[in-house]
């Protein structure tokens, strides 16, 4: 069944007669013919009463009662088939650190809505670990993280650096004192991400320098360690792009190498990039520059 089989038959039908149905179409009405008997062949009935050009049997009217959705429904799929391969619709699933995600992707996804309004996105949160994990398991498309210490199976794009900052909250004894080493930190207690975070490995790498161990929380998310920094009275390690709430502010401590590279994040292979990921990361690129 194809669908000019399907377009003779409703032309009959609307016409009356083979040989009208044969000119609108613009066709021999031996072609008209040999359409019907393909189309009644592969049906596995009679259509049309013999010896009647154009009255239909029983199983012929009900085949004519759903022809019209047949015809709209095989239009439908094509346009959709067509739309894949224009790279039209679809999903992107992108992979984003959390300061990263709230503060640029907003204004890139509205930008690339514009040019492409039948392409879902979906965003995933995590860390740089659990990210580039999920890249490497394709279960997203890129992500924007810092860099993994495995890199073989990777390709990154520096995009700009993070800075790893101090927060306390006001009136904090270290508030307002200007050139505080990491070690003065270890006599108060302190927050930080989880330890898969690239800042906290980098953290504790430092801090390990010294023979005094910190009194060191966890959090998963970044997001929340203004919060306990705030309730707690603990020194905040986050990043410089983490908001910061009234009252909780950030102080100066020399720490050495405490930027972190974040970029695009992809597998190295060399595979076929989409037109609409390739158009997503180009904007994700001018957002990040802005």
């Amino acid at each position: 069944m194809d669908l000019k089989e399907l377009t003779a038959f409703r032309t009959i039908i609307q016409e009356g007669t083979f040989a009208k149905a044969a000119a609108k179409l613009n066709y021999a009405q031996s072609t008209i013919t040999n359409q019907i008997q393909r189309l009644e062949k592969e049906l596995g009935i009679q259509l049309f009463k013999r010896g009647w050009e154009a009255e239909l049997t029983d199983a012929g009217r009900m085949f004519a009662s759903e022809v019209d959705k047949l015809i709209q429904h095989w239009n439908y799929a094509a346009e959709q088939a067509r739309a894949l391969q224009r790279d039209e619709i679809g999903t992107i699933t992108i992979g984003g650190l959390e300061s990263w995600a709230g503060h640029v992707l907003p204004g890139v996804l509205h930008r690339f809505r514009e040019q492409k309004p039948q392409i879902s996105c979906h965003i995933v949160i995590g860390n740089t670990d659990s990210l580039s994990r999920a890249v490497l398991q394709k279960q997203l498309d890129f992500a924007i993280c810092g860099e993994p210490a495995e890199l073989s199976s990777f390709h990154f794009e520096p995009l700009y650096n993070e800075k790893i900052a101090f927060i306390v909250p006001a009136n904090h004894p270290l508030d307002k004192i200007a050139g505080i080493s990491l070690e003065d930190l270890l006599d108060y207690p302190m927050v930080a991400g989880g330890q898969t975070c690239l800042y906290y490995l980098r953290l504790t790498r430092q801090l390990s320098r010294f023979t005094k161990a910190p009194f060191l929380y966890t959090v998963s998310q970044i997001s929340t360690i203004p919060g306990f920094v705030r309730e707690l009275d603990f020194v905040g390690v986050v990043l410089d792009s983490t908001h910061l709430p009234e009252g909780v502010v950030k102080i100066g401590v020399d720490m050495y190498d405490s930027t972190i590279p974040v970029g695009l994040l992809q597998l190295r292979k060399d595979e076929y990039i989409p037109a609409s990921r390739s158009l997503l990361m180009d904007y994700i690129r001018d957002g990040v520059r802005q």
